[in-house]
């Protein structure tokens, strides 16, 4: 009896021990699997941030190696301009060159040419020689006989510059174009204004769209004429007045050279005389020799090109006076500036070498020269100093 409730008490104490062993065996086993899940989320985790950061640093790779290919097709876009802009100037001077030689050879084709068109082939280039003869004859009844003295008027801005009156206009403005490159005119009333200390804060500033390269710019009849910087040829017509481009050229054949040996920041030298704008300039072609071409002011067109026996080796800077080419020489650690090449593009046969002029009082170098004719004298801009040099003239 006593065995039977001892049996009674212990199978239901047995039967919830088991149970309860059973529980834990069950929440162990779901502890592991969770254990084991959590570490291959933690695993593919891991992996997946490894990878965004393969493909981050691959990414950054890649960019690097995009731009560096894009800066290299912006040179290489920059080279190929450069090219047609030299080609295109090229063909254009060959095209000038076959039309001249196809008017005045006979072809080889043995063509047979009528002679009364050939007489006025010959009529027409004579009438056209005596009408630019006369055009450029205007107003040049004298001729330069050497440099008479210099005044220095000032020492202000850079070891390049130019400075300039308006040979056009009757007002006695002066300009300051300060540096090889730059785009700010400074314009003052008269030149008191100018050589006085504080002259910088009473003179208008004129801010150019584009900057100029060189010193060769030349202001005429309201208009300011320069070379635009970082182009090979483009010269630009600047309104002073409204502040404004109002035409533009590109000039054949000029700009891959230096004018002067000794001023190799300057390509194209813009002048001034009394016939109005010419440019100075030098090609590969020439072996060195200064090129003159004749520029219609208006119309920005080229009128006519001569090129001339005078050496741009050794020369800083030229200027032109009554159709004349004056080219000047130094040495290259700057001397005495002298007048070494004589060019009349009306009387080439007379063009001489050496006339022994030279620049008095001073030893230096000329970043500019330029020729102003209505004042009969000349503006110069010497290792920062703005000079005027006054000219013996006689009468041709």
């Amino acid at each position: 009896m006593v065995a039977l409730q001892v049996q009674f008490f212990l199978v239901p104490f047995l039967t919830s021990t088991l149970g309860a062993a059973q529980y834990v065996v069950q929440d162990a086993a779901l502890m592991n699997y969770m254990d084991r899940r959590f570490l291959s989320l933690e695993k593919r985790l891991e992996k997946c941030n490894q990878d965004i950061l393969e493909y981050v640093d691959e990414f950054r790779e890649f960019s690097k190696m995009v731009l560096s290919r894009l800066a290299g097709l912006d040179t290489y876009k920059a080279e190929v301009k450069s090219e047609v802009e030299n080609l295109q100037t090229r063909i254009e001077r060959a095209q000038r060159d076959i039309d001249y030689f196809g008017s005045v050879t006979d072809s080889n084709a043995c063509i047979e040419v009528h002679e009364d068109l050939v007489k006025q082939q010959l009529l027409e280039e004579a009438e056209e020689k005596k009408k630019l003869k006369l055009m450029l004859n205007a107003s040049c009844d004298h001729m330069l006989a050497g440099i008479k003295s210099l005044k220095i008027v000032k020492k202000t801005g850079d070891k390049r510059g130019s400075w300039m009156k308006d040979p056009g206009k009757k007002h006695t403005k002066i300009y300051l174009l300060n540096g090889s490159v730059n785009n700010i005119i400074l314009e003052f009333a008269n030149i008191m204004t100018f050589t006085e200390n504080n002259h910088t804060l009473k003179a208008r500033r004129v801010t150019l769209p584009f900057s100029w390269e060189g010193t060769g710019h030349v202001i005429y009849q309201g208009f300011l004429f320069y070379h635009k910087h970082g182009s090979l040829n483009e010269i630009i017509k600047f309104n002073i007045q409204s502040r404004k481009v109002s035409d533009q050229m590109l000039l054949p054949g000029a700009g891959r050279v230096p004018a002067y040996q000794l001023s190799p920041h300057t390509k194209i030298d813009l002048a001034i005389d009394e016939q109005g704008l010419w440019a100075i300039h030098a090609e590969p072609e020439t072996g060195g020799n200064i090129i003159i071409t004749k520029i219609n002011h208006r119309t920005m067109a080229v009128e006519h090109t001569w090129d001339t026996p005078c050496s741009s080796k050794d020369a800083e800077a030229a200027f032109m006076a009554c159709n004349t080419l004056y080219v000047v020489h130094n040495s290259p650690s700057g001397g005495i500036s002298r007048i070494r090449c004589v060019y009349n593009v009306l009387d080439a046969v007379n063009t001489y070498e050496n006339p022994g002029w030279h620049f008095p009082k001073r030893q230096g170098s000329h970043s500019t020269i330029h020729y102003n004719p209505k004042e009969k004298q000349l503006f110069a801009w010497g290792d920062g100093s703005q000079i005027v040099y006054k000219l013996h003239t006689k009468q041709k």
